[in-house]
């Protein structure tokens, strides 16, 4: 999907122009994949423009960075601040938000900390990720024959940019094959997540969900749809799941901050339960679009756009970032 154009993007600490947004060729996250990055949505509610789960989303940033021994020069309260700033300076009701932090220009080699450690947040407005009709009518995937990376390969955990070129692979060769999305197994054969997505099988009104260990991301529209099942009175397992019980699932649906909860109407061709919208998922649907629509927040997920604004600094870094990353 094209990116369509805004005003201006927060870049290390100033607003600047949209096209004014660009990196040296030379950037250290060019050659050897240091950048990590978020997925956030804001939504249109009764009640304003409201950004889902942004310190959860900008917690998990600093997390991944951490990881990699990657130190953010901004605060997460910064960044927050500057996120609603950017959607107010843009006039965006809705759209998705990435936040990027990669490592730049500086020095090359395997060794990041030579490189500056930089950060962006651009907005937009973004449409269904996997298409218009996937809500209602759900979406068509397939079992990937490329499996998930391994959690002491590359940390699955970690938000990482490199991590998407396994997902990549199994995004192109789900769509070549006339699919909507693929599905990954770990390497012990077990069901691990899609490309972009975490995954929820409903089996006897039980909600089951591979566990941190199968090589998945911990998504925050996961962990949204495990309280929220909660609420709606229903059981959630996080286990190993094999395979096969994508094949005798009753109802089947994939979640993330881009495809929001999608879904799956068959797997490998086979249909899920009746091939519809399961009863589960359509309450699951219902109770997330009440948050995100109407505003109807007991969890305090939401961060209110038209808020009064925040004293504290967005544009000054809490420590001054160097080339050794000290």
């Amino acid at each position: 999907m094209p990116i369509p154009k805004t005003r201006t993007i927060w870049m290390n600490g100033r607003f600047i122009p949209w096209d004014k947004a660009t990196v040296h060729v030379l950037s250290h996250a060019l050659h050897y994949g240091s950048s990590w990055f978020e997925g956030i949505r804001a939504y249109r509610t009764r009640r304003g423009t409201a950004i889902f789960r942004l310190h959860d989303h900008l917690r998990r940033l600093e997390d991944s960075c951490k990881i990699y021994s990657t130190e953010l020069p901004y605060s997460t309260e910064q960044l927050a601040a500057a996120t609603v700033e950017l959607l107010r300076r843009n006039k965006l009701s809705h759209c998705y938000i990435r936040p990027l932090v990669f490592r730049g220009y500086g020095e090359m080699g395997l060794m990041p900390f030579g490189s500056p450690v930089e950060v962006v947040i651009a907005a937009w407005k973004w449409g269904r990720y996997l298409g218009n009709e996937a809500l209602e009518h759900g979406v068509d995937v397939c079992v990937s024959s490329w499996t998930r990376i391994q959690g002491n390969t590359l940390p699955t955990v970690a938000k990482a940019a490199a991590n998407y070129m396994n997902s990549q692979l199994v995004r192109i060769e789900a769509q070549r094959n006339g699919y909507d999305e693929g599905l990954a197994l770990d390497t012990n054969g077990n069901i691990s997540e899609g490309s972009g997505e975490n995954v929820f099988i409903v089996r006897n009104g039980v909600l089951y969900t591979p566990p941190i260990a199968a090589s998945i991301l911990p998504g925050i529209t996961r962990s949204t749809v495990v309280t929220l099942a909660g609420e709606l009175g229903l059981r959630v397992v996080e286990q190993v799941i094999p395979r096969a019980m994508l094949y005798v699932a009753d109802e089947l649906f994939l979640c993330g901050t881009a495809a929001e909860i999608t879904p799956v109407r068959s797997v490998d061709r086979i249909p899920v339960g009746t091939g519809t919208v399961g009863p589960i998922t359509r309450a699951i649907l219902e109770r997330f679009a009440a948050v995100v629509r109407d505003g109807q927040d007991p969890y305090n997920w939401l961060t209110f756009v038209n808020e009064p604004r925040q004293r504290r600094s967005i544009a000054k870094p809490r420590t001054a970032p160097s080339l050794d990353g000290k």
